[in-house]
């Protein structure tokens, strides 16, 4: 008589699946993965809700296909870079490769322009969000909401007189050890957009669990005001631990 599977690891290959059909169609609803699979929409729901709840996928309404449908519109729901992630690919050699010889040909300087353009794709879309917060605590809540939209998997903790984002993953780990500038600019746009100090205090590139960021409860100004003097700046935005 053949044992059973453990209960775990069957749902394991489950999702593996449902992230499979999501990385193959790049969106679909929970009753068309049902169908495709021959699962349950229920069951279905289950695992895409802990994809979503992993960062590993994100969900968006479908549109209207008539004017006179009633009622929520359907969900549509798409893989995040970590979700892609756990299929393997070959990017971060050309990757590697291109900064090498944007490096080369264009200097430091060059480097830190492609990572600052980059971290503005990846948060622009995100500013007004973050923005609406006057509390740095609260944008640093909105920000962990918006990067794990954009598959960094991240959080906050409340941590003495602060708040500590975490990344709990990053695409682009194995790139930035060799280009810590990536680091460096994206912690910069951070303060920037959370509008006060931060302080790096680890990333995944360099081997930590997670990358981590410092951000005060105390906003940027109000700290100036206190003391009379500006508030000190982070040169490069703070280098990674």
């Amino acid at each position: 008589m053949k044992k059973a599977e453990p209960t775990q690891q069957v749902d394991g290959r489950t999702r593996h699946s449902v992230a499979r059909l999501l990385l193959e169609r790049g969106e679909a609803t929970a009753i068309v993965v049902a169908e495709a699979l021959g699962l349950s929409p229920a069951a279905v729901r289950r695992h895409l809700d802990a994809l979503v709840a992993d960062g590993e996928a994100y969900t968006r309404d479908a549109p209207r296909r008539t004017q006179r449908g009633r009622g929520r519109p359907a969900k549509l729901y798409l893989l995040t870079e970590s979700g892609r992630a756990r299929f393997g690919h070959a990017y971060d050699d050309l990757a590697i490769s291109a900064l090498r010889f944007l490096a080369e040909s264009g200097g430091e300087q060059a480097v830190r322009a492609f990572a600052a353009r980059r971290v503005a794709g990846m948060v622009d879309p995100h500013r007004a969000a973050v923005a609406e917060h006057d509390d740095p605590a609260l944008r640093a809540k909105a920000l962990a909401t918006a990067l794990t939209r954009e598959g960094y998997a991240a959080t906050t903790r409340s941590v003495g007189v602060g708040e500590q984002l975490c990344q709990h993953h990053c695409p682009v780990a194995h790139v930035a050890a060799e280009f810590p500038q990536l680091c460096e600019v994206e912690t910069a746009v951070f303060a920037d957009l959370l509008g006060t100090h931060v302080q790096r205090l680890a990333t995944i590139a360099n081997g930590d669990a997670a990358c981590t960021t410092h951000v005060p409860r105390v906003p940027e100004q109000a700290r100036s005001d206190q003391h009379g003097t500006p508030a000190r700046e982070v040169p490069d935005g703070g280098k990674s631990l």
